[in-house]
């Protein structure tokens, strides 16, 4: 599942609707050209806290994914715990596909 997940996130890069760490996440959403925002599973619970202000403020989806910075550096090129998507359709792709591992699980 890791595996169609990161697919999607290096189709967001490759597209240019990936936004990387938490500055460049919170400007965008605070001008609200994102349409959600995925967080590692390795991010700090500090960064965690804030980014989850940040999603509440601005009214943007956030959520959590089965991949660690360390696999985003290697597949994206940078290694970053916090992204958004700005693209609808590729964030709606990366929820359902999201739905699915976790029904998986269960």
């Amino acid at each position: 599942m890791n595996k169609q997940i990161i697919s999607i996130i290096s189709l967001c890069k490759r597209a240019g609707k990936l936004i990387m760490g938490f500055d460049a996440v919170k400007e965008a959403a605070e001008k609200s050209q994102i349409s959600i925002i995925l967080t590692a599973n390795d991010i700090s619970p500090k960064s965690c806290k804030e980014i989850v202000r940040v999603a509440q403020i601005n009214n943007v989806a956030i959520l959590s994914i089965p991949v660690s910075m360390d696999e985003i550096f290697y597949n994206v090129g940078k290694r970053a715990g916090i992204l958004a998507v700005s693209d609808s359709g590729l964030a709606k792709k990366l929820i359902g596909t999201l739905e699915l591992y976790d029904n998986k699980e269960e």
